[in-house]
């Protein structure tokens, strides 16, 4: 998941309906996305396999990684790319060695350097700061700002993926900073010209973005 460019990290909606597959679809074809990770709370784990399996198809066609929430655990009996964790989901260690050297490991870091520090020293493939902005997905424990998204591009290599609130309207600011990922729910699900016009609007944004960043970096 290590790219020059910022890309879009996708979320499922919170509940999935019949139309999520077709939904998806046009997601896909809306544009680049570098991942879909599947975050389904108070459901059983044959909920989560059905909804791997409905996504997976899609997603491998468009060479979009699949990611599973908190479960390393159901992530490698899943097959799927790679599992995200938070702080209350077990500690990084157990995760890699639940779903192996190969697999993508994500760490929600919060608003923490220390958390971020120490998740990237022990291997972690991306950590995560957020939230940035208010948003109704979760009630966020946190609030993070622009200066930890540029500190951290000063001083650690492995990517951050920002995440709370995300819109294409506010998301220019974060990639300027230096976000690697931009993760969206509801601002691709909810938009009413539909997910693929909203994949397409969130692209152009951080195209912008990064034309800015590249110009900061050639005048500093």
């Amino acid at each position: 998941m290590t790219e020059d460019r910022c890309r879009l990290y996708l979320i499922t909606p919170p509940h999935l309906d019949e139309g999520f597959v077709d939904r998806l679809g046009e997601a896909l074809a809306g544009g680049d996305i570098a991942c879909l990770q599947v975050r389904l709370k108070n459901v059983n784990d044959t909920e989560v396999a059905r909804a791997v399996e409905a996504a997976r198809p899609l997603c491998y066609a468009n060479d979009v990684a699949l990611i599973v929430n908190d479960r390393p655990d159901l992530a490698a009996a899943l097959g799927v790319d790679g599992v995200h964790i938070g702080a209350e989901d077990g500690s990084y260690a157990d995760a890699r060695a639940a779903v192996g050297p190969d697999a993508i490991v994500g760490v929600s870091c919060y608003d923490s350097r220390h958390l971020a520090l120490e998740a990237a020293e022990a291997g972690a493939d991306y950590i995560a700061f957020g939230a940035f902005f208010p948003t109704a997905t979760k009630v966020p424990p946190t609030r993070a700002d622009l200066d930890l998204l540029r500190w951290w591009q000063a001083m650690v290599t492995v990517p951050c993926v920002a995440i709370g609130g995300i819109t294409a309207e506010n998301c220019g600011d974060l990639v300027e900073a230096g976000a690697d990922f931009l993760a969206v729910v509801s601002g691709v699900w909810d938009y009413r010209p539909g997910p693929g016009a909203a994949v397409r609007a969130y692209n152009a944004k951080i195209d912008k973005g990064m034309a800015r960043r590249d110009l900061e970096l050639r005048q500093s």
